[in-house]
């Protein structure tokens, strides 16, 4: 039996050898959307195509012919939908489920799998570091269990994904407010919480939460 394992994130590209070794089964690393081919997946024949963290979109042709297993970072069918790491904390939300579900052509609206808690304290690339540990747990206990996926139940709530400029902590006013812009988005290939001025732009990140104050790392640049 393979499998395969679908990533573009750093953090994530050991995962395979790990999931390897945890399993005694085959893993199979793709990193480039080039390479998610139906052509390239067949001379593999994968059991289950896993996406710990895929920022692309998974081609109809891939996911009608394999059985493909996206994780997504809430309790579905809450939060269906793009940014749900900033969008679970702007909401003020402490804690989540991680759902691995099936992915089929309606997003985040397929059958689950399993869900498993997470913790949204600390900055960005700390929380996908720890999600990307959970996911892992995910994977093996499916490659042993193989579960029955269900049909979503509750009620939908969906999330609109964030934009660069969502990330203006100009009109805050709290600095708790401010402080969660700024771990939010404190992750590689995420844009920085950021202050204009007439000529330069100031985006933050590293910050800790003191009595009346916020101390964080900033980087200074021209505008333009």
């Amino acid at each position: 039996m393979t499998y395969v394992l679908a990533t573009n994130r750093k953090w994530n590209v050991e995962m395979a050898n790990r999931l390897s070794t945890q399993t005694g089964k085959e893993f199979f690393l793709i990193r480039n959307k080039e390479d998610l081919t139906v052509e390239l997946l067949a001379n593999i024949r994968p059991r289950y195509i896993f996406f710990p963290h895929w920022s692309y979109i998974i081609p109809a042709s891939v996911y009608e012919t394999f059985e493909c297993v996206i994780f997504h970072m809430t309790d579905l069918p809450f939060g269906r939908g793009g940014s749900p790491l900033q969008n679970l904390i702007v909401r003020g939300i402490c804690e989540t489920r991680i759902s691995a579900l099936k992915c089929i052509a309606e997003v985040d609206a397929g059958p689950v799998y399993l869900k498993k808690p997470l913790s949204l304290y600390g900055a960005a690339e700390e929380i996908y570091l720890r999600s990307a540990g959970v996911v892992e747990e995910m994977i093996v206990e499916m490659v042993n269990s193989e579960p029955i996926p269900y049909e979503q139940q509750g009620t939908i709530e969906c999330f609109q994904r964030r934009k660069p400029e969502d990330s203006d902590i100009r009109e805050l006013s709290e600095l708790a407010v401010a402080f969660d812009y700024i771990r939010m988005l404190d992750a590689e290939g995420y844009p920085k919480a950021f202050l204009e001025t007439e000529h330069f732009r100031m985006e933050f990140q590293r910050a800790s939460l003191k009595q009346g104050k916020i101390v964080a790392d900033v980087t200074i640049t021209m505008r333009g």
